[in-house]
């Protein structure tokens, strides 16, 4: 009999997880809690999460609570869910209760991106960019109720290339995850209390987070939060008097760049700008233009 599974999941981080456990026999996913559909772009265009697309696709029933802790224990008492034997969360984005981590059979397992304790919280892939971490990886762990703080099953280590983005990183992540998480779930689980020591925490990013001072920082500080913040929240500087979005920038002179001297008579050079309500495009032409206006 294979093991039945409830999954937990909304952006593309989950999918290869996701699509792992359709596609083994080993596993029956018969249900899939997402969040609600929500309203993107300038549109505003309500836009179903990634997860939900993928198992309409496959015939697998789709709910989207607006709260899973007081949902996911009523429909499993009505039995209109049957209980199953693992409760599968990637990147769902709400905090579950012990009401709900209670209800599968054998255990509930996360798939997290960094290699815990470091980074527990809602975005590991970009604050190991933004602390400069050589190495991250995947944990598999089983679910408590304290901050990712439970019971770690299998991890997996890799490096962070000097140039990764968040988008890079996170895509490799999750491929990784998916694989791990059908290896761990397929052998007898082995949980192993998390350390004590190297316990860091990350928080859910803002529009605050967005604000950069070349004043204040370094050039390498803020090449960190261009490969980890973009394309959300994104970079935003002043720029000879403009407010900038910086969408890629470098370490190195470039041809295509414009030097920002940032803190510490260090330079930043930037690659790809945006100003409000226009496109994105070469430093350089963006210069040029600005110099032609004056």
């Amino acid at each position: 009999m294979p093991y039945s599974i409830i999954f937990c999941g909304t952006p593309d981080f989950a999918l290869p997880s996701l699509q792992a456990l359709i596609d083994d026999d080993a596993f029956d996913v018969t249900a899939v809690i997402t969040q609600p559909d929500k309203p993107v772009g300038r549109k505003q265009i309500l836009t179903a999460p990634p997860v939900k697309t993928l198992a309409q696709d496959r015939a697998i029933p789709v709910h989207q609570p607006e709260n899973i802790n007081s949902y996911l224990p009523a429909k499993i008492a009505s039995g209109e869910i049957m209980k199953p034997d693992f409760l599968v969360v990637v990147a769902y984005g709400k905090i579950l209760k012990q009401v709900v981590l209670d209800i599968p059979k054998i255990a509930p397992i996360n798939v997290h991106g960094s290699l815990l304790p470091r980074w527990r919280g809602a975005s590991p892939v970009e604050h190991a960019i933004l602390a400069g971490d050589e190495t991250t990886g995947i944990t598999v762990q089983v679910m408590s109720a304290g901050l990712d703080e439970g019971p770690t099953l299998s991890m997996k280590e890799i490096p962070i290339e000097s140039r990764e983005t968040s988008y890079e990183l996170r895509e490799k992540l999750s491929k990784i995850g998916a694989e791990l998480l059908v290896q761990t779930l397929k052998k007898p689980l082995k949980p192993i209390a998390q350390s004590s020591d190297g316990i860091t925490i990350c928080k859910k990013l803002s529009r605050e987070d967005s604000l950069v001072d070349p004043k204040k920082m370094t050039a390498v500080e803020i090449d960190r939060r261009v490969r980890a913040l973009n394309p959300w929240p994104s970079v935003l500087c002043k720029v000879e008097g403009h407010d900038l979005k910086i969408i890629e920038s470098s370490l190195t002179e470039a041809s295509t760049g414009i030097p920002l001297l940032c803190a510490n008579n260090s330079t930043l050079y930037l690659i790809k700008v945006q100003e409000a309500g226009k496109k994105m495009m070469e430093a350089a032409d963006w210069m040029r233009g600005i110099k032609s206006n004056m």
